[in-house]
């Protein structure tokens, strides 16, 4: 089975340095994909050149909106060795650079158990229990919910209530792709922006930088996310998410620098 999130993030290669992809509008937040998805086929084209199989760190600066249509993507291999390859890329359209990322991919199923540290899984109502996203009036056409299922803890539901700046959810693919390492960092950027328990309806909040630190390769199931706002300077945050597979195992880390625009 091919599913939506291969098919539209789908590369071809051009030379050894150079591929192309065409981003669709399924993925958008407004009138703009998604920045996780714009991630995913430059994320893509890195791995390919990179000598591993999984994402390990990735750092992304989005210098200009995205557009639906087609894409370029530039690929420079910086070092491989046994455990990591760094790559760094740039997803271009109309000779502008959108995003320009800098990563290292590892094989995450390697390597010697050090010790038992790590994030606790916040309590969470099972997925049939928690409201979709779709309930959140943010101020934006969502058209990413057709792609992804994303619900939000019963509590979280309601904006400007004073509460911290702080969301729960699940998360997965509508058509049930199987979740894996390179699906968490589109996870990462794929939720509302917890400044919403503060503020209410906040409109788009484009990500300026964000990273993504993968820690495990997901086991299959619903993925839980927890972001928290941890710091605001004028209209400019800072936002602090985790990850958690089914097995209560955390899979990934994410800070994100973003922009509030059009706040009511």
């Amino acid at each position: 089975m091919t599913y939506a999130f291969d098919n539209e993030t789908r590369i071809e290669q051009i030379d050894d340095t150079r591929f192309s992809t065409t981003l669709t509008g399924e993925w958008n937040i407004g009138d703009n994909p998604n920045g996780g998805y714009l991630l995913a086929a430059l994320q893509r084209a890195m791995g390919s050149v990179s000598g591993h199989p999984d994402p390990l760190s990735v750092t992304t600066h989005y210098l200009r909106p995205g557009e639906v249509g087609p894409a370029e993507l530039e690929v420079e291999l910086i070092r491989t060795g046994r455990t990591i390859g760094t790559v760094r890329g740039r997803l271009i359209q109309n000779g502008k650079t959108k995003i320009e990322s800098i990563a290292a991919f590892t094989d995450l199923t390697s390597g010697a158990h050090v010790a038992d540290v790590s994030v606790e899984m916040p309590d969470m109502p099972p997925p049939e229990d928690c409201p979709s996203r779709e309930v959140l009036t943010q101020g934006v056409d969502l058209s990413i919910m057709n792609r992804i299922d994303v619900r939000i803890h019963p509590d979280h539901v309601l904006g400007a209530t004073g509460r911290d700046p702080l969301i729960h959810g699940w998360i997965r693919f509508h058509d049930e792709r199987p979740v894996d390492a390179a699906a968490l960092t589109l996870f990462a950027d794929a939720f509302p922006p917890p400044l919403f328990a503060l503020v209410g309806r906040i409109g788009w909040v484009p990500t300026i930088e964000l990273t993504v630190q993968l820690r495990r390769r997901p086991v299959e199931g619903w993925i839980l996310g927890s972001f928290q706002t941890s710091d605001i300077a004028g209209t400019r945050t800072i936002e602090d998410g985790w990850l958690w597979d089914a097995s209560g195992q955390l899979v990934a880390m994410a800070r994100q620098v973003g922009l509030v625009l059009n706040a009511d």
